[in-house]
């Protein structure tokens, strides 16, 4: 797939990931692009672990035994990245096919239920600037505890059916999903900043072009 250069966040530093999405689930199917407009996407296992690292799933440390665990055992590290792009290919055409007001089809399903099935954790009150929040916390029994808490998140959104306030960016060109926790229910782009404010011009530029005249033959 491929992704709009144009959409670029310049107030985050290059090469990290949007977190705009409101849950963990959606700001990874948006993994495809970064704040650098897709350089930084995640197609790769340092991709993958700066998100990791970004969302909070893992520590500075712990991101830096992931990406040294790619020279003493790739194979291991190809399959945790193959099965991580599956899931975000599957949670994007799961989240399309809600936004569009279609069923979820089962084979988009599996790839969270798989990972549901192999990962063990539990509920867990953190607290995040003085508020409690009710997380995930996974046991660190193999590398796919690395993708539990996004396929916990995931399967929450994927539950909650045609009730979940999914939304797909109102930018035609942006490709950015997010999950609507405005007081309204009514946002309508991925950030009010670029794509919100891009709009807002646009229709100015349309209001103020003064109109050609047409002449008749």
């Amino acid at each position: 797939m491929t992704t709009n250069t144009e959409l670029s966040f310049s107030t985050s530093p290059a090469g990290r990931f949007l977190f705009l999405g409101g849950r963990l689930a959606v700001d990874f199917a948006n993994s495809i692009l970064a704040s650098s407009g897709g350089d930084g996407a995640l197609k790769d296992w340092e991709g993958l672990v700066a998100f990791l690292q970004q969302a909070g799933i893992v520590s500075g440390r712990r991101a830096g035994e992931l990406h040294r665990l790619e020279q003493s055992d790739l194979g291991a590290v190809d399959a945790l990245l193959q099965r991580a792009l599956r899931l975000r290919e599957s949670l994007r055409e799961a989240f399309a096919a809600r936004v569009e007001g279609n069923s979820v089809e089962r084979v988009l399903v599996e790839p969270v239920n798989q990972l549901l099935r192999i990962t063990e954790g539990h509920d867990e009150l953190v607290q995040e600037q003085g508020e409690w929040k009710l997380q995930f916390i996974a046991r660190e029994g193999s590398l796919e505890w690395l993708l539990a808490a996004i396929a916990r998140s995931a399967a929450e959104i994927l539950a909650e059916g045609a009730d979940a306030p999914l939304r797909k960016c109102a930018n035609p060109n942006c490709v950015l999903y997010f999950y609507d926790t405005s007081r309204t229910g009514q946002r309508r782009w991925c950030s009010m900043a670029v794509c919100g404010n891009r709009s807002k011009v646009a229709a100015f530029s349309r209001r103020h072009t003064p109109r050609r005249k047409t002449t008749s033959a």
